[in-house]
């Protein structure tokens, strides 16, 4: 039986997923690593730190799969986007990685949106956030310029990785479109950006799609890890491009919705022509010549976790079974999970969190009630736009991450969405898209729809809207959609200094 590797290199730890050709998991194994926090707002990591991670990995399967080195036909990558990799002229790194999460690059995204705010949104379709990648090197310009004078090349961290495993420097559009760097229609680094802000045009990697071969696995490696065959390796994309594929998003009219940390809706786009303006983001898809939309909300799953570590330390997630018992609608209760501030569609760093409409007949299960809710309505935010923006119809959405590991969230779901919710079987996130794109690039499977028919694997059982509560849901939307305007003012103000 043959093999494809897929490794998926994530914030706080990188994950190998071996899968062979019936798209079935032979072998799974994670190696976890820290980042640093040297000021607030920073957020940065060793990229050797991933390094040794993907090593540890590679043993391990090279010690528990026994003919892992003979049966190996390609490996390729999932990646936290964003994060900013320098190299000097030796090709090492000079600078901690930048990572998506860092927020101190705000003065930088105002400077680009006032001098470029146009342009940027007519090459990128996006706007500037402080997660992207030409914010960080405008910071490290403007604050490290010593460093910044010794930079001769920039990638992205799954980059690293496949340069670390071939000698080779590239990307692929996916991952390259968080850069706010690429002309998504064109497929192309955006040069009139670069020279904008002096970011020189030798320091950018070549590009390829996700399955685009971008060399072979180095000769020492091989040796070092039991490999006998010739291994090529592909390009790969970014986690969230790369989760979508693993979730079968490979056509128009279904859409995802992942709860995790954060969490995430989005949608199969077969075009760049209908630009969201920045929110949601439109970003190219590991699918070739398709996109796909995503909206974020920031603090999805985060919001779950301080409830419960708030109201019911010490407490599973059973506790959550109280819910049962309230009705959809919470009892007049609502909650807006802007607990770190949010992304779509309300980009502010400074919104916090709310529970409106508290009376004395609430008790703890109408508060957990109310969170689900919350976190729900804020997904269903990007759900709008796309329907309003771009005439979407969603009939269909997969649900992934915490989200769907619940049934009456799930149920929840069906009624807040007002679609029918599907979970798969086996849920394994970006690695499987990742094991995907290594399976089309060795000739597995012609095209991503192939591949995902062998691959992707649902449950038989559907949650379908409930007319009642759909109407019920539909009225609580519309006074949730009124809280952000209603409490920034008084969060902003409470943000400040006292």
């Amino acid at each position: 039986m043959s093999y494809v590797l897929g490794i998926d290199l994530g914030t706080s730890s990188l994950k190998g997923l071996l899968m062979d050709k019936n798209g079935e998991v032979i072998f799974t194994y994670a190696a976890e690593y820290g980042l640093d926090t040297p000021k607030p707002g920073y957020s940065e990591q060793r990229p050797e730190f991933w390094i040794t991670a993907a090593e540890i990995v590679l043993t391990e399967m090279s010690l528990k799969v026994p003919d892992f080195g003979s049966r190996l036909e390609g490996i390729s990558f999932s990646g936290q986007m964003h994060s900013l990799v320098i190299l000097g002229e030796d090709k090492k790194p000079l600078y901690p990685a930048i990572l998506w999460n860092d927020v101190r690059t705000t003065e930088e995204c105002k400077t680009i949106m006032a001098e470029a705010g146009d342009l940027v949104k007519d090459l990128t379709k996006n706007i500037a956030l402080e997660g992207f990648t030409l914010p960080k090197m405008l910071w490290l310009q403007k604050n490290e310029p010593a460093v910044w004078a010794n930079v001769k090349h920039f990638m992205l961290p799954k980059d690293y990785l496949g340069f670390w495993m071939t000698g080779e420097l590239w990307s692929d559009y996916s991952d390259a479109a968080g850069t706010l760097l690429l002309d998504l229609e064109k497929s192309d680094w955006a040069w009139p950006i670069a020279d904008k802000f002096n970011i020189p045009r030798e320091i950018f990697p070549q590009l390829t799609s996700g399955s685009g071969k971008v060399g072979e696995l180095k000769a020492e490696l091989r040796e070092r890890f039991g490999i006998t065959n010739t291994v090529p390796v592909f390009a790969g994309g970014a986690d969230n491009a790369c989760a979508a594929l693993g979730a079968g998003i490979v056509k128009d009219g279904i859409g995802w919705a992942s709860i995790g940390t954060s969490g995430v809706f989005g949608a199969f786009e077969p075009s760049a022509e209908k630009s969201y303006g920045g929110l949601p983001h439109l970003f190219n898809h590991v699918v070739d010549n398709s996109y796909y939309s995503m909206g974020v909300t920031l603090a999805a799953g985060n919001s779950l976790d301080w409830f419960l570590n708030t109201f019911a330390p010490g407490e599973s997630y059973k506790a959550l079974d109280e819910i049962y018992t309230v009705a959809p609608g919470s009892d007049g209760l609502i909650f807006t999970p802007y607990i770190v501030g949010e992304r779509t569609p309300h980009p502010d760093a400074q919104i916090r969190g709310s529970f409106l409409g508290i009376d004395t007949h609430h008790e703890r299960k109408h508060f957990a009630r109310a969170v689900l809710e919350g976190i729900t309505f804020s997904l269903k935010d990007s759900q709008a736009l796309m329907e309003r923006i771009a005439g979407k119809k969603f009939t269909k959405i997969i649900s992934v991450g915490g989200g769907a590991k619940n049934p009456d969230w799930l149920q929840m779901q069906a009624d807040i969405f007002n679609a029918s919710i599907v979970t798969l079987t086996v849920e394994q996130g970006p690695g499987q898209g990742a094991a995907m794109l290594a399976a089309m690039g060795a000739g597995w499977f012609a095209t991503a729809e192939d591949c995902a028919a062998t691959f992707v694997k649902y449950k038989d059982y559907e949650y379908t809207p409930k007319a009642a509560n759909v109407a019920t849901y539909e009225k609580m939307y519309s006074i949730y959609a009124k809280a952000y305007d209603a409490t920034k003012e008084i969060s902003h103000e409470l943000q400040g200094e006292f």
